[in-house]
């Protein structure tokens, strides 16, 4: 497996080493860490630059716990949805690596699909949080990836930012990531009311923030979508998925 599939930030983080899943700490996460069916979890440690944990991968993907490492978890993804989820590995692990303060209280998601070790490919909700900090710094990270054949996966990455400081994590990823076709939970929940029929200044005093801001969510996807009116980016929200 190649490291230029990685994102370019995370090449100097990612690594190719499994856990060693006879260790003592290995049957402390066993014990203590709950997962849930169709879920596979994985700790891995950028303080020791190695997997730490893995657990149900067998199961979810074809993989054997002892084969999983985070270079195979980052390559094993879908042609279709690898650069945006690289890119977005990338944006999230650097806006945590310039805070200092809560570190554990934040996370993302992506819905995407991983291709499974017998060639299909298997749609998944993932979720990587801070699982570690030293002396500010996130020292580890978990991973939930749990399969839901429900999800209608079209052509728009579906993705959220979690945290104390959310709507700035939210933003930056945005930002960063405004050349790809994407959406934020943030947006899809604006978008989702304004096709109920809420005007912008309703939204706004639902959401407690200015008429502006909910622009600013709204109006910079015409661009990012190419459509020309907000009727047709609500249809081409619901052709894509992005709206039930």
């Amino acid at each position: 497996m190649e490291h230029d599939k990685l994102g370019i930030y995370s090449k100097a983080f990612i690594t190719d080493v499994p856990a060693d899943l006879n260790s003592p700490e290995v049957e402390h996460f066993r014990k203590t860490i709950r997962r849930f069916p169709d879920e596979a979890i994985y700790i891995y440690s950028f303080k020791e630059n190695r997997m730490l944990y893995a657990d149900g991968w067998e199961e979810l993907l074809g993989y054997a716990d002892n084969e999983i490492t985070m270079l195979t978890i980052v390559n094993i993804t879908a042609p279709e949805y690898a650069p945006f989820s690289n890119e977005l590995n990338d944006k999230a692990l650097m806006f945590l690596h310039n805070i200092t303060k809560d570190l554990e209280l934040y996370s993302f998601t992506i819905e995407l699909k991983k291709i499974h070790k017998n060639g299909t490919h298997v749609p998944l909700i993932c979720k990587v949080g801070v699982f570690a900090v030293e002396e500010g710094q996130t020292t580890a990270i978990i991973g939930h990836s749990q399969k839901n054949e429900s999800i209608k996966l079209g052509n728009v990455m579906r993705y959220a930012a979690y945290g104390p400081e959310k709507s700035a994590f939210e933003e930056e990823l945005n930002k960063q990531l405004f050349r790809h076709y994407a959406i934020s939970e943030k947006e899809k929940e604006a978008l989702a009311m304004v096709a109920e029929g809420f005007s912008f200044k309703e939204i706004a005093a639902r959401f407690g923030v200015s008429q502006s801001a909910i622009e600013k969510r709204i109006i910079p996807m015409y661009k990012r979508f190419e459509v020309k009116s907000l009727t047709h980016l609500i249809s081409f929200a619901y052709a894509n998925h992005i709206l039930p």
